[in-house]
């Protein structure tokens, strides 16, 4: 989806669609501007009254365009962000099947909330139709922005895009079903990343008997019950950059069945999303690359299937980690955490400023925040601090949550240095100090996005999220050095 930035409208731009955003208490500032004819007869025979989402359409009741319709803010000083997304799915919908571009007036929109609805737009605009035999009807390729005052700059509509670009294929990856979307497609993708941007990007993938003799005995335990071979992936976006990465670590599990720990069948059709944070990752790094930001970014992921068979590992078995640290296997359908922790041993060769893992990691997360904000665990205030800045930024929200030594005795084990669960209680919680005991060498924060990844119900789908949280982040930090 391109964006452009204007300051009134374009007429010569034929064949569009005008939506014209108001202001419920300054409907006759749209009457002055556009040169309605008789927009009081229309809103007294309508009783149309601009409240949240309501339309009027506008056919040649304006000389500047023919196919025009006001959609009403409510009261501009009382509009959160929340609301900007069903603004912008009520556009994408009067419009995706009719025009190639449409024009948006937002000089009633308050300024604080251009970036984000912009972005709002681009998110809209996503379908996934790969395996419908009937497509959908999407033509809209171009959103003009008008505003005669804007904190929108190219550099903001090019980020943007770049967002949308990598959001859009972390969302295709998580809809794709695990028959498709399985390790090695993974290390496909980024291969075929790597060969899109061979100037921006190295691409390096393990195979299992490279990750065993490494020792990553814990992502083997994963792995071993599938007939699909697990692989370690890792992008390097400007590698020869000097200055030490920010490496992202994506888990990647392809399916889950929860192993021989076999989760119930109702809903398990939605373990394809298991894979969401290497989607994240994956998603991420085309967005840097196709916002060219200068900095030097490393993307792990950890791409296994979990399944169960007669090689599966069992519940009570014990495994040596990379690390060296012991792990005794309680419960198999807690795979996430031990894939990660091998792999966040690994990237430690990368001497990293620091590591975000990101993880649909626990049903106890989902519990706790439900599907609006993305559980954040880290012992770092300052790194804590700035992916709060971002995620309130770009409206993709963190809550941070406790993550202290206080709990790490739940994953005592009497037969090994760690079990993989920690009991009932504070599940999440637990999980994120399982991965603690893998990350003391640098600085750290975990993701717990099993909330906020995907969508189920009617609205069943992947979200991309935290992509736009991932790249308003890394954008921050251009900002703050550069």
């Amino acid at each position: 989806m391109k964006l452009t930035i204007h300051s009134s409208f374009q007429e010569s731009i034929s064949q569009q669609h005008l939506i014209i955003l108001v202001d419920s208490e300054q409907l006759q500032n749209t009457e002055t501007t556009y040169s309605i004819e008789s927009l009081n007869t229309l809103i007294e025979s309508t009783q149309y009254k601009a409240e949240l989402n309501e339309t009027l359409a506008l056919i040649n009741q304006t000389p500047v365009c023919s196919n025009s319709l006001i959609l009403g803010l409510g009261k501009t000083a009382e509009l959160q962000p929340a609301k900007l997304a069903k603004i912008a799915q009520t556009i994408i919908k009067a419009s995706q099947k009719k025009f190639k571009q449409i024009s948006v007036d937002i000089s009633t929109l308050p300024e604080k909330l251009h970036y984000l609805f912009a972005l709002n737009l681009t998110q809209a605009s996503y379908a996934f139709d790969e395996y419908k035999s009937k497509k959908n009807e999407f033509i809209l390729e171009q959103i003009n922005l008008i505003a005669k005052t804007t904190p929108l700059a190219s550099a903001q509509l090019s980020l943007i895009e770049a967002i949308q670009s990598g959001q859009n294929l972390a969302r295709d990856l998580g809809n794709r079903p695990g028959n498709i979307c399985f390790p090695e497609y993974l290390a496909e993708q980024a291969l075929s990343l790597a060969a899109e941007y061979p100037d921006l990007l190295k691409v390096t993938v393990l195979d299992e008997q490279q990750i065993s003799d490494l020792g990553m005995n814990a992502f083997l335990a994963v792995s071993q019950g599938s007939d699909r071979p697990g692989r370690i992936i890792t992008l390097e976006y400007q590698a020869q950059r000097q200055e030490a990465p920010v490496v992202l670590v994506g888990k990647g599990i392809t399916f889950d069945t929860g192993g021989i720990s076999l989760k119930p069948g109702l809903g398990m059709d939605e373990m394809k999303y298991d894979m969401c944070g290497a989607a994240s990752v994956l998603g991420a790094i085309r967005a840097l690359c196709e916002a060219k930001l200068p900095l030097h970014v490393v993307g792990t992921i950890a791409a296994a299937e979990n399944m169960p068979s007669a090689k599966a590992t069992r519940p009570g078995d014990i495994v040596t980690t990379m690390s060296g640290q012991t792990v005794e296997i309680l419960n198999t359908d807690a795979e996430g955490r031990l894939v990660l922790c091998d792999t966040l041993t690994y990237v430690k060769r990368f001497n990293p400023a620091l590591v975000i893992d990101i993880a649909t990691l626990t049903g106890a997360c989902v519990v706790a925040l439900g599907s609006v904000l993305t559980g954040l665990f880290t012992p770092d205030d300052e790194l804590a601090t700035e992916l709060n800045a971002a995620g309130q930024t770009i409206f993709d929200r963190v809550w941070r949550m406790p993550v202290l030594e206080d709990y790490q005795e739940q994953l005592d084990s009497p037969f090994a240095d760690i079990a993989n669960i920690g009991g009932p209680k504070a599940g999440a919680v637990t999980a994120a100090c399982f991965l603690q005991r893998f990350t003391r060498d640098y600085r750290w924060a975990h993701l717990d996005i099993a909330g906020t990844a995907w969508n189920s119900g009617a609205n069943k789908g992947a979200t991309g999220r935290p992509v736009p949280l991932l790249m308003q982040f890394l954008a921050n930090r251009v900002n703050t050095n550069g």
